[in-house]
């Protein structure tokens, strides 16, 4: 790895917030602060706790994960609004490579998430003497109750910094397979050649910091004497990650051998969470996405608060909405997916559908923003203007209606990183691999009990999932996923460990015309290839930047077929 870029200095951001004096929900509000050497680090309480926050900077969001918006247009749910220059035609034409990785896959990923791994290294080593700082001008018997309050705080950060190293870890096997493996700050006088891990001994060294440190984590910060630390790690959090890692593990890509034992261990990680007792399904699928609703959501297991902001709502409402860009559009390959209720309606072919499609698309003819769109010739929303949707579809998921992006109006707008739906399905998966759609190996669900789970939150109308076949019920998971997850950056991800990317992404995306019918008053709509898409075996890895190998001076081996 680059170990120039990414452990010239000690640390390379500072939360500005002093928490031993009284937290708030703000404590990761952030900003970047100059550069801190061992000469220039002040030694007290204050700084301690700076450093504890700094471990939580660098965790990505979705809003901005690639060309400043959502991830799905590297996948078949999305299709980029703008033709041109975008990142995101990278992914789309096989055009990923060891020169156009950083641009691609964000400016700094790879070393962003490094920064967030040294972050938490050096908290971890800095605050081995927290017990002197923590007492260091001050008298702990008369301010004995804020003096446990900060050894409680320390505590329990300090098994954060442990559980965000393996988060950040996750990231980075997510995308280049084994990577470089650093448990400690590195100086400016140890070797900066660090060679790559495989990926199994980092996914070992991930469960095992979990194991170790997952019960030394708040429970519930909500429910605890310090419901103001709310945003921070949980146990939750914690065994959500397990899972998560093992699950990709056991999956076809990082299980060659499709070891049994790697799905039991997954779906074991899964019962934990599940098990916990602690969370359950959002009654509102819509409403749960929108704001800060997911915040006091039991649905929720960790989530990224963000800034008010209009940022999402810029970039993807309707171009013909005043300072909307059309931005990242749904394909009819993602629509197609949503299973209709009952009888298609032969004029509306988004009637009586899957209540998620409603939540997640914006159709033709529905009201958003104020007004009905209209994609026929002719209308407010002529897909032949420009910039209009190219699909026929525009997104709804995360976003804010009738935000007046004109006036300056702004939103919340909140990442979820995990949330039980995600675990449920893992669950179902895991199982399902590991012992068959109806065995549930002494478990309290089955995988098939699980799915349901799942599918009659977002609709009891639904049709039951009939399939018997362990085959065939893999195939009702995966649908199910790519329904319940869309747009929250899996689909991608899980085209890859499942093996099938090459056979999914090198496979036109699809939209649909819009017409005017003579009857004017309903709306003909034809499937159409909106583009070409080009998959290439290496890509199932990320390349290592081309910069990043040189200054390994031979340290980092390049994934095949770069």
């Amino acid at each position: 790895m680059n170990t120039k870029l990414s452990y010239t200095f000690i640390i390379t951001a500072i939360v500005v917030v002093t928490v031993f004096s009284g937290c708030s929900k703000d404590f990761l509000n952030t900003k970047i602060d100059t550069y801190e050497t061992p000469s220039t680090i002040a030694t007290d309480r204050a700084t301690l706790f700076e450093f504890a926050n700094a471990t939580y900077v660098d965790i990505p969001n979705g809003f901005s994960a690639l060309d400043n918006n959502f991830f799905a247009a590297a996948s078949d749910d999305g299709q980029q609004t703008a033709k041109f220059s975008t990142n995101a035609l990278l992914f789309n034409q096989g055009g990923l490579n060891p020169n156009s990785i950083n641009i691609a896959a964000g400016e700094g990923f790879y070393k962003k998430m490094y920064d967030g791994i040294r972050s938490c290294n050096f908290f971890l080593n800095y605050s081995k003497n927290a017990d002197a700082l923590l007492s260091l001008n001050r008298d702990t018997v008369s301010d004995s109750v804020n003096y446990h309050r900060d050894e409680l705080f320390i505590g329990w950060y300090r098994a954060e910094a442990h559980i965000l190293r393996a988060f950040y870890y996750a990231q980075l096997i997510k995308r280049y397979g084994g990577v470089p493996l650093i448990t400690n700050t590195l100086q400016q006088s140890d070797s900066l050649a660090v060679q790559r891990a495989t990926y199994d001994q980092v996914v070992s060294f991930i469960v095992s910091e979990i194991d170790k440190y997952a019960d030394s984590l708040q429970t519930d910060w909500a429910t605890s004497n310090y419901s103001d630390q709310e945003g921070r790690f949980t146990k939750g959090a914690a065994l959500a990650l397990k899972s998560r890692v093992l699950l990709y593990a056991a999956s076809p890509l990082h299980n060659l051998g499709n070891d049994v034992t790697k799905w039991q261990q997954a779906a074991a990680a899964a019962y934990a969470v599940i098990q916990l007792n602690q969370y359950s399904l959002d009654p509102n699928y819509g409403n749960y996405f929108t704001g800060n609703n997911a915040l006091s959501s039991p649905e929720t297991i960790f989530a990224v608060r963000m800034p008010a902001s209009n940022d999402p709502e810029k970039e993807n409402y309707p171009i013909s909405t005043p300072g909307g860009s059309s931005g990242v559009c749904p394909t009819q390959n993602l629509v197609s997916a949503y299973e209709f209720i009952g009888t298609p309606d032969p004029s509306n072919p988004y009637a009586n559908r899957d209540p998620r499609l409603a939540a997640t698309v914006v159709v033709n003819g529905r009201n958003w923003n104020g007004r009905t769109i209209d994609e026929a010739p002719g209308g407010t929303d002529d897909m032949s203007l420009p910039n209009t949707s190219r699909t026929g579809y525009y997104l709804k998921k995360f976003l804010t209606d009738n935000l007046n992006l004109v006036q300056g109006g702004t939103a919340s707008h909140t990442w979820i990183v995990f949330r039980y739906a995600e675990i449920l399905l893992n669950y179902a998966e895991a199982m399902n691999e590991a012992y068959g759609p109806d065995n549930s190996n002494g478990y309290a669900l089955t995988a098939r009990q699980a799915l349901e789970m799942v599918r009659n939150r977002a609709s009891n109308s639904l049709s039951q999932v009939t399939a018997t076949s362990q085959s065939e019920f893999r195939q009702a998971v995966h649908h199910e996923r790519r329904v319940e997850l869309a747009f929250e950056g899996f689909r991608y991800w899980d085209l890859l460990r499942w093996k099938e990317a090459d056979a999914v992404l090198n496979q036109p995306v699809q939209g649909v015309s819009v017409t005017l019918n003579s009857n004017g008053s309903t709306f003909n709509y034809q499937v159409v290839n909106v583009a070409s898409r080009v998959f290439t075996p290496a890509m199932y890895y990320f390349p290592f930047s081309h910069s990043e190998i040189i200054n390994s001076h031979g340290a980092i081996v390049q994934n095949p077929g770069y």
